[in-house]
């Protein structure tokens, strides 16, 4: 028991536990839009006052109702642009910030094709010596800002022989 106490009060199941709930009333408050708000919209803008709830259609002695499948599709869809723009959008562009700040700690050896330190001077697996890693001499570029130049004033204006520009005439 004492065991089954300590799974229970672990942080992330009661993360979970929270999670639903808070799924639940979210899921209510969905339907709640799409059956008093949306689904009214959409028949007011199709047709005349249908209750897309009593929608159905008969085979023989049975009614197959598919105004019902209707109100959960919008709801699904509702639900689905909610957790795309408010969670899986905001979560990819963090990811791609953090990977795009994030410089490489790991190379692979030329000897065994492991990954090790990138500071490494022998492989940690075969014991080979591994050659520095060049630092490049590239310079880092900056962005330009709107309307100005990237040497300012007259001077960018002229050619690569020190010349001004000839400005053609009428």
């Amino acid at each position: 028991m004492k065991g089954f106490r300590k799974f229970l009060m672990q942080g992330n199941i009661i993360d979970l536990a929270v999670a639903v709930v808070i799924g639940v009333a979210f899921n209510a408050i969905v339907q709640a839009l799409v059956k008093d708000i949306i689904t009214p919209l959409i028949t007011a803008e199709v047709s005349h006052r249908v209750n897309f709830t009593n929608l159905h259609f008969d085979v023989g002695t049975t009614a197959i109702t598919y105004g019902a499948v209707i109100n959960a599709a919008v709801s699904f869809f509702v639900i689905a642009l909610v957790i795309y723009y408010l969670v899986v959008a905001p979560n990819a562009r963090l990811t791609a910030i953090a990977t795009r700040n994030k410089a490489a700690s790991d190379r692979q050896c030329p000897e065994c094709l492991s990954a090790i330190p990138i500071n490494a001077k022998r492989c940690m697996y075969c014991t080979s010596e591994v050659p520095p890693v060049p630092i490049p001499d590239v310079p880092v570029q900056r962005r330009r800002r709107h309307g100005r130049r990237p040497t300012g004033g007259r001077a960018a204006a002229t050619s690569a022989d020190g010349a001004e520009p000839t400005v053609p005439s009428d």
